[in-house]
């Protein structure tokens, strides 16, 4: 299943809007077929698995890190009755789709064609795999991600504002593949206007992945990219790189709208520099605490970068 759950992430953004989903197929101890969902949505992974297996799909196990859809489409048959038309034996499934279209329907299929189903094998990691899909599904709004990029004592520029560069070539290396990551990437109007960012990704063989331009402001905004009034008014969209600066980071914090945050931090110390957030209408300090979890933490260069997830219950 750790496998499957993998492979999904090859799907992610490309696949919004449907969730990224990895599948792998297995027989006699053979890996005989394995697919992610392709971009736009379509084929299912459960579909590109079964294309790759062909007559091997029959009475293999498949691994899905999301139930198999019970929903036929004009794109595309229920992957629920594809497994079922491939003869498969066994299928384990990491989560439960939250979507009311599939919701257990899937696993009723599956079942009553007499195929054995283990269920809910891995559903935090699977949920973590498609954090974006899951939090528009469920929450009804985007997973929205925040990178800081300070120095050890918490500024993001020099009080003149420069700011090219804090961090390393790897620590910006892994900021482009983060962007590879995003449907989108937003900006305020100060970070537009003093450093006309392209947000472009600039990796080998990723340049197609760049994510659209969103700029917070109230008033309009330049070819080529989306205004945006409020962290409530983000367009319909999966996922968001929130990359500077320090208004629109505290903005998205005091909203409550971050779900990701990204903390780069190089071994400089600036001092009289310009700090990574304004005022996120913080009440007291007994407020700050158990908001955030390390999720990941590792070294980039001479550049370290922590990983947190925020906590909350939706």
């Amino acid at each position: 299943m750790a496998a499957a759950i993998a492979l999904s992430l090859r799907g992610r953004p490309a696949s919004a809007p449907n969730p990224n989903v990895g599948c792998l197929l297995v027989r006699e101890g053979r890996v005989v077929g394995r697919g992610w969902t392709q971009p736009g949505g379509r084929p299912h992974a459960e579909a590109m698995a079964l294309a790759a297996a062909g007559a091997m799909a029959r009475g293999a196990t498949a691994y899905v890190s999301l139930e198999p859809c019970a929903h036929a489409s004009p794109r595309g048959p229920a992957c629920a009755d594809s497994l079922v038309a491939a003869g498969v034996a066994r299928v384990v499934i990491a989560a439960q789709d939250p979507d009311p279209r599939t919701d257990g329907r899937g696993i009723a299929r599956l079942q009553a064609a007499g195929i054995e189903t283990v269920l809910n094998l891995a559903p935090a990691a699977a949920r973590a795999a498609m954090a974006p899909w899951w939090t528009r599904r469920t929450a009804g709004r985007p997973f929205v991600t925040l990178k800081l990029a300070t120095s050890l004592d918490g500024c993001i520029a020099l009080a003149d504002g420069t700011s090219r560069w804090i961090t390393g070539a790897r620590a910006r290396a892994h900021g482009h593949l983060e962007r590879a990551k995003h449907e989108a990437i937003l900006v305020g109007r100060g970070t537009l206007d003093a450093d006309s960012p392209r947000l472009d990704v600039r990796l080998p063989g990723l340049e197609d992945r760049s994510p659209r331009k969103f700029l917070l402001t109230r008033g309009e905004a330049p070819d080529g990219w989306t205004a945006v009034a409020s962290p409530e008014a983000i367009p319909d969209i999966d996922s968001l790189l929130v990359e500077g600066g320090a208004g629109a980071a505290a903005t998205f914090l005091a909203a409550d709208r971050v779900d990701r945050l990204l903390l780069y931090r190089a071994p400089i110390l600036i001092g009289a520099g310009r700090a990574a957030l304004g005022d996120i209408g913080l009440a007291g300090l007994d407020t700050a605490h158990g908001r955030w979890r390390l999720a990941d933490s590792r070294a980039l260069g001479s550049d370290q970068l922590d990983v947190y997830e925020r906590t909350r219950r939706e």
